[in-house]
């Protein structure tokens, strides 16, 4: 059969199971953007800004386990997804960004809207192609699904010269791959998956410590199943809140630079880590020296090179999380059941007294506080299908912090880049790929200002997102910085000057807007917002002066968390 390249591209996303793609066009993209209107099977997201779709992309892929994509023209179109790209990368999200580049004649020449994609995001991808052959395109995009869907997932990068896309070629639906240096490891050694059960029956003060790896194997029922068989406490990342459900009796939350006091002391104390799809990253490790000190390491990880990366490991397995928790479960749940008594029983006791001293809380003495707000947002959504994204910021942390995620893939927020403006994009992503679900995106007055316009794409298709700005004119966890280390000299963080009318900002895009300014006005706000299935904006004007607590300050060590928010003192400018 005999197409175009550009055709041959849409076709083969088709095969791909490819239904929504989120993009902006532009000349170079035309003949792709031309086909794309003529496909029955995939919808094109019109965003307002590329860096959007690539999120939205992103967001996609975690709402739903499935590939996500974006797509946009040469030059300043490419470089606008670098951000999202690289957001996807430090956060292992399978995504193909499909980029237009000048003709294949015109490369190195600095044509008009010539940026060498392939070159600028060589450290933020897991592959990349630049198409110089027309009749590769079926494989490349079979190749580049494969990769980004595998192993350790990541966003996989296809630049397609205009002349590519142009070009007559013979369509071949099934090509064949070739991809002889990709073999990722799957099943975990045995003999390893035996040293791990072993080192866990010999322990007195256990942790298992989860990360993104257990949302994106999909391997959540494994690992709660093993923290039940096995009555260990577990703790998560941000990424991998949902990996156990944290209403659970054995979940402590959080852990790292704002997590829960709890968990960190658990982690200090522990004489066992048993890390599962987690990378030992400084936000929670804080000064790694004195990370885990009587500890010794399980490490499951389908990556390689992120076991030894940062701690010494004293058992490594490779492989799939859900595959090797698994085996480790049906290994280790003979021996636990025949114990007479549970050998950290003194372990969960001691755990349960952190609990009592360090709580989660906040003092109120009746002002709008943000902790309150995300309280009720979490109260509201529980019983729902609900999604809950973030932007970044102070307003990210409380949320990790005050909703407690029951399942995996239901909180999305950007963890390794930190990347602010996510909030809305990733609302948008989600509510593509799960449109029977409320959608709440908590975020920041700076943190939505980045992506606002993209509230234009929520109205013109109709996306129920509920866009909930925490309004306290700062850029707040900046700000806490400045407070708390740099001699309160609040240098550029104060968002007042300019600050938008929110309420006037939803009506000049058709969408709901709420402005909340009391306690008693929060959950009726909430409940309007869910029913009305139209796209809100949930102003919630709160004071500026509320931080983020618990925090272990940079440089520290988790045993160094300040716990709550230090007394005003007089004289401070």
């Amino acid at each position: 059969m005999k197409m175009t390249g550009a055709k041959a591209l849409v076709k083969s996303l088709e095969n791909e199971g490819v239904k929504h793609i989120f993009g902006y066009p532009g000349g170079r993209l035309i003949s792709v953007h031309h086909e794309l209107h003529e496909s029955k099977k995939i919808q094109h997201l019109l965003m307002r800004h590329e860096q959007v779709a690539a999120h939205a992309a992103d967001a996609y892929a975690r709402a739903t386990g499935k590939v996500g994509v974006c797509m946009a023209t040469s030059g300043p179109g490419a470089t606008n997804l670098v951000t999202g790209i690289a957001n996807a990368y430090m956060d292992s999200i399978p995504m193909v960004a499909i980029t237009a580049q000048v003709g294949s004649m015109d490369i190195g020449t600095d044509a008009f809207q010539e940026a060498d994609i392939t070159g600028i995001t060589l450290p933020i991808v897991k592959h990349s192609y630049l198409v110089k052959d027309a009749t590769e395109i079926p494989r490349i995009v079979k190749e580049a699904f494969f990769i980004a869907s595998t192993g350790r997932p990541g966003p996989v990068l296809i630049d397609l010269p205009s002349d590519m896309s142009m070009s007559q070629i013979e369509y071949d639906p099934d090509p064949e791959m070739s991809l002889p240096g990709y073999k990722p490891t799957f099943k975990g050694n045995n003999r390893q998956v035996k040293a791990a059960a072993k080192m866990i029956l010999a322990s007195q003060r256990p942790v298992i410590y989860a990360g993104g790896g257990v949302i994106l194997s999909n391997a959540a029922p494994e690992l709660t199943k093993l923290a039940h068989v096995t009555r260990i406490p577990t703790t998560t990342t941000l990424m991998g809140k949902g990996a156990i459900p944290e209403d659970d009796e054995l979940s402590l939350g959080m852990l790292g630079m704002h997590g829960t006091a709890y968990a960190n002391h658990a982690i200090s104390n522990s004489d066992l880590i048993i890390a599962i799809g987690a990378r030992f990253d400084d936000r929670v490790t804080g000064k790694l020296s004195t990370f885990a000190p009587h500890a010794k390491y399980i490490h499951i990880d389908v990556d390689p090179a992120e076991i030894g990366k940062n701690v010494k490991v004293d058992v490594p397995i490779v492989g799939d999380a859900k595959q090797i928790v698994a085996a480790l479960v049906k290994e280790i749940k003979d021996d636990m059941a025949k114990l007479e008594k549970l050998p950290w029983a003194p372990w969960h006791d001691q755990i349960v007294a952190w609990k009592k001293k360090h709580p989660l809380t906040y003092k109120s003495e009746g002002e709008l506080l943000p902790q309150y707000v995300i309280e009720q947002i979490y109260e509201a959504t529980k019983n729902l299908d609900a999604v809950i994204t973030t932007g970044v910021g102070q307003h990210q942390m409380w949320a990790a912090q005050f909703v407690k995620t029951l399942k995996p893939r239901t909180f999305i927020s950007s963890g390794g880049l930190g990347t602010m403006g996510f909030g809305v994009p990733s609302a948008l992503g989600a509510q593509v790929g799960r449109p029977e679900a409320v959608v709440f995106d908590i975020d920041g007055d700076g943190s939505f200002q980045m992506v606002s316009q993209d509230m234009a794409t929520a109205t013109a298709y109709d996306l129920p997102i509920n866009i909930c700005i925490l309004n306290n004119q700062w850029l707040g966890m900046v700000r806490q910085w400045q407070e708390l280390f740099w001699d309160k000299r609040y240098a550029y963080t104060d968002l007042t000057p300019g600050m938008p009318d929110f309420m006037k900002l939803a009506e000049a895009y058709g969408a709901q807007g709420i402005r909340i300014t009391k306690p008693a006005e929060v959950m009726p706000a909430i409940k309007r917002a869910i029913k009305s299935k139209r796209p809100c904006i949930l102003e919630f004007v709160i004071t500026g002066e509320q931080g983020v607590f618990p925090m272990v300050p940079p440089g520290k060590g988790l045993q160094d968390m300040i716990y709550e928010q230090p007394e005003p003192q007089k004289g401070g400018s």
